[in-house]
Parts: structure tokens; sequence; C-alpha cells
């Protein structure tokens, strides 16, 4: 049983709130593909209370995750919730099948998306609420502003965005309080560094999306794997120690669907990564 919580990564703010800088992305507590019920309902169940009791108080889901099948699991395990855990969902995807997305952000939908997360996640108000992908159909602006009317409605506390480039990021500042943004980035994926770069500038929160770099990071021979062998760690509790090491602003999430990958994960938490590691990671 893993004695390192949540707490060794410090934490952040959302806003007014504040969360341990090592949350849990609840994406993988689905079927195949994010499609459909998980294949062992029990051990996601245990994966969501096991997270609460290592100080985990940052949980990250959306509609499209299953589609309804993450916040409906969260909450049938968690509610009622426990005092200073944050939930922050997505809206703007819609589901085709099996790792099928199809962006939608029309207002309509995205009101309906939130009225239906709220339903599911058993709140009145969603404390982070985020715009999953911009839709080229629909211009951003229209999008965030029905975000915008949602907050005023008191259906949403605070607005986040994600997959956005600095442009649509700006676009989004313009119109309202911007305290997230959730992209893809991990040691071996920096195209969003620009994007964190105005984060950091901003102290707005980043939240890594992909933030192990799945196959790619536990290949043999690079860099990462080597490192993580010297400290006795595995290459993604050093991927995961990058990444609090890189920002201040980090938010890492990595998700998992077993109890025991869990407890891996949040012992990075407590790992420090010099200086030079990290650039030498980096440059990897």
């Amino acid at each position: 049983m893993s004695k390192i919580t949540a707490n060794a990564a410090g934490t952040i703010t959302l806003g007014e709130l504040t969360v341990n800088r090592l949350g849990y992305g609840a994406m993988r507590l689905t079927g195949p593909g994010i499609w459909g019920e998980p294949r062992d309902p029990e051990e996601a169940r245990r994966v969501l209370r096991r997270a609460v009791e290592l100080d985990v108080n940052f949980i990250d889901t959306a509609d499209s995750y299953g589609p309804e099948v993450s916040e409906r699991l969260i909450a049938e395990t968690l509610r009622p919730y426990p005092a200073g855990l944050v939930i922050a969902t997505k809206g703007g995807l819609l589901r085709d099948g099996p790792d099928a997305w199809r962006p939608d952000g029309r207002p309509s939908h995205l009101r309906q998306a939130l009225e239906g997360s709220l339903k599911r996640l058993g709140l009145e108000r969603i404390d982070l609420y985020q715009f999953h992908r911009p839709d080229p159909k629909v211009p951003y602006q229209e999008s965030v502003g029905e975000l915008v009317r949602l907050k005023e409605e008191g259906k949403i506390r605070h607005i986040g965005v994600s997959n956005v480039d600095e442009e649509q990021l700006d676009l989004a500042l313009a119109l309202t309080e911007i305290v997230s943004v959730q992209n893809r980035y991990n040691v071996l994926d920096r195209a969003s560094e620009g994007v964190l770069n105005r984060c950091e500038q901003l102290g707005m929160a980043f939240l890594p999306w992909y933030p192990l770099g799945a196959a790619q990071l536990t290949a043999t021979g690079n860099r990462l794997a080597t490192l993580a062998s010297e400290r006795g760690a595995t290459p993604g509790q050093l991927a995961l120690a990058w990444l609090l090491g890189r920002s201040r602003v980090m938010l890492p999430i990595p998700g998992t669907s077993s109890v025991a990958h869990l407890e891996e994960n949040i012992a990075a938490a407590a790992m420090k990564l010099s200086h030079d590691d990290v650039e030498l990671l980096a440059a990897a």
C-alpha cells in the first residue's frame, strides 16, 4: 500500500479553488475505445475510492467518456462527495462508436451537455466546466459565449478550455475568465509549448492530457527509461515527475483503470528532479 499521497506534489489554484497538483483523469473508467461499461466495474469503483484515499482532490472527466459512463460511475461511487473534491467535466464532443469523436460546439448542444452532466454527477453547479474541443463549423466565440451564459446562470463556477492554440485561448480570454487549459502534452510531445508558456504568464493551470505518452515513454533504451532505472522508478513515474518539475502551473491528470497503477502514478508526486534532469529530458 502506497504511503505517498497527492499532497506531495504541492497545490495549485483554479480560481479560488485549491487542489493538489496531481489529479486523476477518469477517461479510462470505461470500456475499450472509451466506449461502454468498464470490463471490471468493481475495480473502476475501487480506483475512484483509492484516489480519494490518496488525497486526489481533482478528478477530470467528460460527458463523452462512455459516453456518460465515467460521470455516472463517479457519482455512484463517491457521492456524497468529500469536502474539497473538485470534479471537472467537459462538453463539446459527440460519440459515434469506439474511438470515434466528433466535435459539436453549437451553443444548444453545450447547454444540453452541461445539463446532462449536472444530472449525472448529482450537482447543482460544476466547479470547472471545459469546452472539450473547438468545432470548425461553429465560431469559437459562440461556443465559449454559451458557457459564459451558463456561468452567469450559476450552473458553472469556472470555465476552462481544451485542445486550443494560443489564438483560441486569447479569444476565450477576451470573453471571460479562463482558469485552465487542457492540451495534449508530455515529455515527448511538446507541441503545446506556446500555450503552456502563455498559461505560465497568466498563472493559469495547464492540464496535460496523455501525460505518460503511453508506449513511447515505456520503450527501453530511451533517455527517460535509463534515468528512471537509475532512480529506481518506472518511466511513467519519471514522466509525471518531469511534468511537475517542468512548470509550476502543471496539473497532470494521469488516468488508469487499475488500483496498482493508480498507486504507482501517485507515488510520482514525491519524486523531485533537478533542473538539469528536467532540461536533459526535454532535450532527449
